[in-house]
C-alpha cells in the first residue's frame, strides 16, 4: 500500500476511505485540482463519496486555496 500513500502525496488528495478513493478513480480523478472542477453536488453523486470524504476534500481544497466549482 505504499504506492497508494505515494500517490496520495503526489496527487494532493487527502487520505480517504477506500470507497471514496475508488469513486474518484472510477471518475478519472487522480489529482486534487481535478476535484476543484466538480461542483459539490456532482461530487456527492459519485458512489462511495460520503459526507466525511466531502469534508476531507473541502478542507484539502481550502488548504490549497481552491474550492469546488460553482
Amino acid at each position: 500500500m505504499a504506492k497508494d500513500n505515494q500517490n496520495s502525496a503526489e496527487s494532493g488528495l487527502p487520505k480517504l476511505a477506500q470507497p471514496a478513493v475508488r469513486a474518484l478513480r472510477n471518475a478519472g480523478i487522480i489529482r486534487l485540482e481535478e476535484v476543484a472542477n466538480l461542483t459539490e453536488p456532482e461530487l456527492k453523486q459519485l458512489h462511495g463519496i460520503g459526507p466525511t470524504a466531502v469534508e476531507q476534500l473541502r478542507q484539502a481544497l481550502a488548504d490549497k486555496g481552491l474550492d469546488f466549482s460553482k
